[in-house]
């Protein structure tokens, strides 16, 4: 369960983590031989944490590490090998390297995807499990999990929502560039999983002319209202009384809505601001319509109230009060959210000390685990599946919950 009261976050930092009984899902499904994996030195196991701790990023880093130093804060927890990899991908191979020869059980970190990409290799080859901080999908793989919100379970949450809130047909007009392309990705598998049609899906350039011709075109704007504009106008134009009637007559009747009812708007920025101005022109406005977005509008949520009714997928910041609470009377200072990510994956790893496994099955058991932000599932191929709310944008602005995360996202047993 999601752990919101002070009494269960003593318990939880005791802890370290929040876990269900433990379910055994078998032997990874290609395990490495024992010549592969280096000697496993005595005493508490060790785990190493991978981050920038030198250079643009260290402040960053140093929050991330308060947060690690947090969850293994009780008695039996595993020791910490902390690296510091300057932001730098070789250097962070390098210490995946030295982590791995000197018997770390585990990988936390590190930041980005680029370090990641030269981490994996090195870990898999000695079975070592990479709990990684980045959000990007593409460094997901078989023992290399990436502990960042990624697109895919923000696409997963809304689609599914979108799907019991009755929309079928879903479109997107989405940015040119790896946002587009990673939001064009989930969004499309999303929908598979939904048991929904592929989504139809304009690109655009960027600024608002860009925007304004892709949702132009995915609204079927022509065949639904431009030749009835076209002759509304030349009707108007005229003198003829009759005419004039005939032009209030067309005016009056309704226009067909466009062909879908639910628009994923991929804009950040002044261009969501922008883009929020021109969907009614083209009929893409609710009820017909629900409009969704990216996690990235809680950031600028204050200033969408053209947008009401429209949904993303985020974080409930209620979940993280505890965490929050624990860790300004512990340093004196507020953390960063990817403090969360670190304290996670530290004490994921106190949990699996504790059990003497480190396995591929311990990880992805199929009751998941509940950490900072809610309940989280590791899949085999290295992707997460995060508990996500639904939040509403209002009309004065703001957002609101409107689905609250499920506290419990578990697999079937198989």
């Amino acid at each position: 369960m999601v752990v919101r009261s002070w009494s269960a976050m003593a318990f939880w930092l005791t802890l370290g983590l929040t876990l269900a009984a433990c379910t055994d899902l078998g032997e990874p499904a290609t395990a490495p031989s024992a010549m592969m994996s280096p000697p496993v030195p005595a005493g508490p196991p060790r785990v190493a944490l991978l981050l920038p701790l030198t250079g643009p990023k260290a402040d960053l880093a140093q929050s991330m590490l308060k947060g690690a130093r947090l969850a293994l804060a009780a008695p039996g927890s595993p020791v910490l090998d902390v690296q510091d990899t300057g932001g730098d991908a070789d250097r962070a191979g390098v210490a995946a390297q030295q982590a791995v020869s000197g018997g770390d059980r585990m990988i936390l970190g590190p930041l980005t995807a680029e370090e990641t990409a030269v981490v994996a290799p090195v870990a898999q080859a000695a079975g070592v499990p990479v709990l990684a901080f980045t959000s990007d999908p593409l460094a997901a793989a078989q023992g290399v999990w990436t502990l960042g919100l990624t697109p895919g379970q923000q696409m997963r949450r809304l689609v599914g929502a979108a799907r019991d809130d009755g929309r079928q047909r879903l479109a997107a007009v989405l940015p040119e560039g790896a946002l587009g392309d990673a939001l064009q990705s989930a969004f499309g598998q999303a929908a598979s999983d939904a048991g929904l049609q592929p989504p139809v899906v304009e690109r655009s350039e960027p600024g608002l002319a860009g925007f304004t011709a892709a949702l132009k075109t995915i609204s079927n704007y022509e065949s639904r209202r431009g030749a009835l504009e076209a002759r509304i106008k030349a009707l108007r134009e005229e003198t003829d009384p009759d005419a004039r009637q005939q032009a209030a007559e067309l005016a009056a009747k309704p226009v067909d809505p466009p062909p879908f009812d639910a628009l994923l708007v991929g804009e950040t920025g002044e261009t969501l601001l922008q883009a929020a101005e021109v969907l009614p022109a083209y009929d893409a406005v609710g009820p017909a319509v629900r409009i969704l977005g990216p996690a990235l509008w809680a950031q600028q949520s204050g200033g969408l109230g053209k947008l009401a009714g429209g949904w993303y997928a985020a974080l409930d910041p209620a979940t993280r009060a505890p965490f929050l609470a624990a860790y300004q009377a512990h340093y004196g200072s507020p953390p960063s959210p990817f403090a969360d990510y670190a304290f996670d994956a530290a004490a994921i790893a106190r949990v699996l000390a504790g059990e003497a496994d480190f396995s591929t099955a311990a990880l992805t058991r199929q009751e998941g685990f509940t950490g900072v932000d809610g309940a989280m599932l590791l899949l085999p191929d290295g992707h997460v599946h995060r508990a996500l709310a639904i939040w509403q944008i209002t009309p004065g602005g703001g957002a609101r919950i409107v689905s609250p995360a499920p506290e419990d996202i578990s697999q079937p047993a198989s």
